[in-house]
């Protein structure tokens, strides 16, 4: 498989018997070196090993954040540091390369970004107006909507088998968030509206994302769908509780270290998408998040101060089930 167009080859030249001579030294041999791996890593492969790795850094990510929130940053400061550090993150990928960007195009990043903004606006207010363990289930819709605009958006179709494991994952989501609660959820039609909102503005990223990829190249939609996204974001401030100034110094490494890893997922997991296409496949594989925030807060809550281990046996039970079935959704996409 040779590599395609706007991938890398600005950067290095093939010469015989598979060798690859760099024009330039320096950090164009590690963007020659994952040219490399682009072309001989299969499609199949990547869109599973790749949103696994993705998956285990938001885990991780997101335990790192929820301390950084614990000392009392917020939810609406924290997206706004963690977009500016993503999109400087993602500004890397701009050394990759690729075609002239034509600014009779520029909608295209601007309606994906767009997207992104939406969906996380509709995710807060989803987890500040009601209950996680409703909120998050209404995510992971996301799965099944991928499923669904992906023949609408691209034409592609999406098999039984992908269907049946994104069913799958968004029931073994509900169960991982199961709580041993007695009192009722709270504003249950604001989660389901804003939670719903946000599930198909996120979906409609991944489809489009994989519908343009290919023709943008990653190296130039990429960086321009979140430098947008920072921008946008810039409208967040209105709603900070306190200026970033009042952040607490022991808060700032908590913070900045689950952005870096929150970036780092992303340019992993949405890279695949605009490299090797499949988003549906790709969003059950990178669902098993759920899976790996529960097993990372029973192994090592507490190293960041978290009590969530300690939950109780009949909770236990439903996230053992809900880790079944999200193994049996990853099975039936990787068998």
């Amino acid at each position: 498989m040779g590599i395609k167009k706007g991938w890398g080859l600005c950067l290095s030249e093939r010469v015989t018997r598979g060798k690859w001579r760099l024009k330039r030294p320096g950090f164009s041999t590690l963007i020659a070196s994952l040219s490399v791996i682009r072309a001989r890593v299969s499609p199949a492969l990547a869109t599973t090993l790749f949103p696994l790795i993705a998956a285990l850094l938001y885990a991780f990510g997101a335990l790192v954040l929820k301390r950084s929130s614990d000392l009392g940053v917020g939810l609406w400061r924290t997206t706004f540091v963690a977009n500016i550090i993503v999109a400087a993150l993602f500004s890397l990928l701009w050394l990759l390369g690729g075609p002239p960007v034509e600014r009779e195009l520029l909608w295209q990043p601007g309606v994906i970004a767009l997207c992104l903004f939406v969906g996380q606006l509709s995710q807060f207010l989803a987890l500040e107006k009601g209950d996680v363990s409703v909120a998050v289930p209404v995510f992971g819709l996301k799965v099944i909507l991928v499923a669904f605009f992906t023949p609408l958006l691209i034409g592609e179709a999406v098999g039984m088998k992908l269907w049946i494991a994104a069913f799958l994952s968004v029931l073994g989501i509900t169960f991982l968030n199961r709580k041993d609660a007695d009192q009722p959820p709270r504003h249950l039609l604001i989660t389901f509206i804003a939670g719903g909102t946000g599930a198909v503005a996120f979906a409609v990223f991944d489809v489009l994302v994989q519908k343009w990829g290919p023709s943008w190249g990653p190296g130039r939609l990429l960086p321009c769908i979140f430098w947008i996204n920072a921008l946008l974001s810039f409208g967040l401030i209105f709603r900070f509780s306190a200026p970033l100034s009042a952040i607490p110094r022991r808060a700032w490494s908590w913070l900045g270290g689950g952005s870096v890893l929150l970036g780092v997922q992303s340019i992993t997991f949405v890279s695949t998408i605009a490299v090797f296409g499949k988003a549906t496949s790709t969003n059950i594989v990178y669902a098993s998040r759920g899976l790996l925030s529960v097993g990372l807060v029973w192994m090592v809550g507490h190293w960041f101060v978290n009590a969530e281990q300690h939950l109780g046996p009949k909770v236990m039970r439903w996230r053992l089930a809900g880790a079944l079935l999200m193994m049996s959704a990853i099975m039936l996409v990787v068998v």
